[in-house]
């Protein structure tokens, strides 16, 4: 893919668009792009996360095992592992190739950099995180009163 093409992918992510397009360049030019043959694992639960992947290619599944054999197929277009750009965690699901998939790994280091280089796009990402938090907190609360 050429670096125009991953700016489009990148944009395409709501935790991306906020950032702007010049940010999105460094983001697009600093990463690494991977290739994943059907069944290849792209990472395992439990496993130390220290990036997030977009997935420009194909499809994985991501099965988190909490007990709730809860799935979600990620495919072109997808962020898979927003959090750990910003924090060191655990990965919380394992994620396999469905098929012939291709991603843009993002390293935290440099996502944390990108947001050291322009203070305005971390409060607007801050500001998004936050919403989202506040959104899902309220549909929790919602959706408990009505099984009470």
């Amino acid at each position: 893919m050429s670096i125009e093409s991953d700016i489009a992918l990148l944009e395409r992510c709501p935790t991306f668009q906020i950032l702007g397009r010049e940010l999105l360049r460094v983001l697009a030019i600093s990463s690494e792009q991977l290739d994943f043959a059907r069944g290849d694992m792209l990472f395992r639960s439990g496993e130390d996360a220290d990036c997030g992947y977009v997935v420009s290619r194909g499809a994985f599944r991501v099965s988190f095992v909490d007990g709730s054999s809860h799935e979600v197929i990620a495919g072109p277009g997808t962020l898979i592992g927003e959090l750990a750009l910003i924090v060191p965690m655990q990965r919380p699901a394992t994620a396999l190739s469905l098929e012939f998939s291709s991603v843009i790994r993002i390293h935290r280091q440099l996502f944390l950099r990108v947001l050291d280089s322009d203070p305005a796009a971390a409060r607007r990402l801050r500001d998004e995180i936050a919403g989202r938090t506040s959104q899902a907190a309220s549909d929790i609360i919602f959706v408990g009163a009505k099984l009470s």
